[in-house]
């Protein structure tokens, strides 16, 4: 079976075999165009890999953990993780290796190779799905290559490519991916040419940046951008950005350099070179009879195409797709960098700044008219950080994933998670938070008489130090756990939780600073010189977004605590006129405070949910995503709101829909967590990490499934949890 080919010796007949990347560049070199040397690993290597390992019956495992329909962003992620690591953990058999190796060595001797994605249809005219598959570049060595090529062969699976399952015909048994391995062009200069502007079909498009490609496609190099004449090729316009930097390979890896000064000054392409551009994209559209998309790069004098596909928007997503949307959030290291500083320098501190602005404007004291004004600003405020925190915190959260996919192309671990190890106990907030109600639960302990006065609910009889403590507590994470600064209208409630934490011995975190050190050091022991700097700092970054992940939530939580503070006051006020105001629509309460004659429909009573038919029989087992080793049994508590949080026991199992940084704080109390929703990198399961409990997460229908009460047990191992007294092994199913 021939798996591997030259692209010279390509034929129409190969078309399907070696994809749309591979046969388009066998194309253009037939036809004159000058594109690097290179080989097709075709789609019968892949087929017989996972054919010969028995891969495809672990993906199909993996793709059936849970109804995709049902399944968020986090638990694609984490599917396409566990099937990537399946990957990793199967080696490429000899009689498939062996041939492919024997070509790759005396074909590129060496030189470091670029090893891209042809799956067959992707680059179609009707079809392009550009971006959804890897890519790699600066690979040297078969060996190096080999290992390359699997990686390229589970993006079959990415979460990119599952989130078009459908459009990209996604099955495990009829599905293949061929793979190109082109010698490496390190350009000068790089860029993109539209055959047809995307925005007006008589314009053709030349972006180009200094340096590498790289940079360009990811968003951390704005690029001069040329608009031509369609028909001619004469230049439009010119837009010139700022240029400061370049991406260029140095010691080992990409990365984001200064431009010199009169590189700064100068566009990376010259008129003349811009007009060899504009032939190369015609040359590629009268070549395969449709507008084309081209890749090149300048090598000295020289232009290389590196790659050629159709403009088509037929099977992309359109602007309201919020797959687009996802697609953006995967974020080179260097774009992280850049998040992070903004974050940590200038977001954060001004959120924090708003929030106190913010709780120095006291609500109760206004008057109706401007406390209807201070809703609306409130409202705006909490809108703008909405918008910022889409824009800068979620796509930060990419730098633990980043970092995860490293880690395990390196160390290659069973668990396809264990980079998780590496990332935890870095102080989130909410663990300072909770070590301050851990004091004060130590402080009831020691005391009897205040554990006394408390069971009475007699706030004006507490200990003023003790309340001066709460009321420091409140100060600083008031609006973080109950969306209020006041504790005055839920006081007994909080103290019965400060009891219940008190009647148990603290929650001790993991101790698995020892295991972190070693997993750490064998880490970074894959690594020598300018590229262990580099996988120290990828580390760093790591653990600063999985920090963020959490963390984020909380200051975001100080201000919608104010905004909820001022909606609350306007319901207050409302419902002393008699209106029933609970369930009001922000924009109605404005309006009714606004004008004193105003009066409110009578709200129909919410019709209750039923659960659905399939739900009425209940079941004894259910699956998730296993999020949080360990084994845990208790009594379910089913957190629907606030209150039910209030009246958590300890040793009850925390069921809920998802876990929020404002409800963390009964955590020390739960054996384990079951969510509704899922993934490895949501909060419960981050939580869940820091204290060391079992959970699972992905459980459709959970709170509806589960009741309180119910005895519950959660295996964090397999994702299981089960309903009624558990079975062990060795003992008889209860009857």
């Amino acid at each position: 079976m021939n798996f591997i080919l030259p692209i010279e010796e390509i034929t129409e007949d190969d078309r399907f075999r070696v994809g749309g990347k591979g046969f388009a560049l066998a194309v253009m070199a037939r036809k004159g165009l000058q594109v690097p040397p290179a080989l097709a690993v075709t789609t019968e290597a892949y087929r017989e890999y996972v054919q010969s390992t028995k891969l495809g019956e672990k993906i199909l495992i993996e793709l059936h953990r849970k109804a995709f329909e049902d399944m968020r962003w986090e638990e694609i992620w984490d599917t396409a993780l566990r099937i990537r690591n399946l990957f990793l953990q199967t080696p490429i058999p000899e009689e498939i290796r062996n041939p492919i190796a024997l070509l790759l060595q005396s074909f590129f001797s060496g030189h470091p190779v670029a090893v891209r994605s042809s799956a067959p249809g992707e680059d179609a005219a009707q079809t392009s799905f550009a971006g959804l598959h890897e890519s790699y570049i600066q690979v040297r060595g078969a060996e190096s290559i080999l290992e390359h090529i699997r990686l390229v062969w589970a993006s079959l699976w990415s979460d990119r490519a599952l989130l078009y399952r459908q459009e990209l015909g996604l099955d495990v048994e009829k599905s293949t991916m061929a793979v190109v391995v082109q010698k490496m062009i390190l350009g000068e200069r790089s860029g993109v040419v539209f055959g047809r502007s995307p925005m007006d079909a008589s314009q053709a498009v030349i972006e180009a940046v200094h340096g590498l490609n790289q940079g360009l496609v990811d968003g951390t190099i704005e690029p001069d951008r040329w608009t031509l004449d369609r028909k001619t090729g004469e230049i439009l316009t010119h837009h010139a950005p700022k240029r400061e930097r370049a991406m260029v390979f140095s010691s080992g890896r990409v990365r984001l350099e200064p431009l010199p000064p009169e590189r700064q000054a100068e566009a990376p392409l010259k008129s003349n070179e811009i007009g060899d551009v504009y032939r190369l994209a015609m040359s590629a559209e009268e070549i395969f009879k449709s507008p084309q998309d081209v890749e090149w790069t300048y090598r000295g004098d020289a232009l290389f195409a590196l790659q050629s596909r159709p403009i088509t928007t037929g099977a992309s997503a359109g602007p309201e797709d919020p797959r687009r949307w996802y697609l953006s959030l995967t974020r080179s290291f260097e774009n992280l960098k850049g998040l992070r500083t903004k974050i940590e320098r200038e977001l954060v501190p001004s959120m924090v700044e708003e929030a106190v602005r913010l709780s120095q404007r006291e609500c109760s004291l206004l008057s109706d008219s401007q406390l209807a004004d201070e809703i609306e600003y409130r409202l705006e405020v909490y809108q703008h950080w909405e918008d910022l925190y889409k824009e800068y915190f979620i796509p930060f959260a990419h730098g633990m994933r980043l970092f995860g996919k490293v880690y395990n192309d390196v160390v290659q671990p069973a668990d396809p998670f264990a980079f998780l190890d590496l990332l935890t106990g870095r102080e989130m907030e909410s663990v300072k938070r909770n070590r301050m109600l851990e004091d004060l639960a130590a402080w009831i302990r020691r005391d009897p008489g205040l554990r006394e006065t408390l069971q009475k609910g007699k706030m004006e009889e507490w200990d003023p130090a003790f309340r001066e403590s709460l009321e420091r507590f409140f100060r600083q994470y008031g609006a973080l756990s109950w969306e209020g600064s006041r504790i005055d209208p839920e006081a007994d409630a909080f103290a019965r939780f400060l009891l219940a934490l008190a009647s148990r011995e603290p929650k001790q975190r993991p101790p698995v600073e020892k295991d972190r050190s070693i997993r750490e050091a064998e880490f970074l022991s894959h690594f020598e010189g300018e590229e262990r700097r580099f996988a120290t700092e990828l580390l760093d970054l790591g653990r600063a977004s999985y920090r963020w992940r959490d963390d984020d939530n909380i200051f975001m939580g100080k201000i919608k605590g104010q905004m909820v503070l001022a909606l609350d006051e306007g319901k207050r006020r409302l419902q002393a006129r008699g209106m029933a105001a609970e369930d009001i629509e922000a924009s109605e309460l404005i309006k009714a405070l606004k004008d004193p004659c105003a009066t409110l429909p009578r709200i129909p009573e919410a019709k209750k949910r039923s659960a659905p038919e399939t739900l009425k029989i209940r079941g004894r087992q259910i699956v998730g995503q296993p999020a949080g080793p360990g084994i845990a049994v208790g009594k379910a508590r089913v957190v629907h709101g606030r209150s039910d949080l209030f009246s958590f026991q300890p040793g009850e199992i925390l069921v809920c829909d998802a876990i929020d940084p404002n409800m963390t704080f009964a955590v020390p109390l739960a054996a384990g967590i079951v969510e509704r929703r899922g993934g490895m990198l949501i909060h419960g399961a981050i939580i869940a990490r820091e204290y060391g409990l079992p959970c699972v997460t992905g459980v459709p229908e959970a709170t509806n499934f589960i009741k309180t009460g119910d005895l519950v047990t959660v295996d964090g191992f397999l994702g299981i949890v089960t309903i009624g007294s558990p079975t062990f092994p060795g003992e008889d199913s209860p009857a």
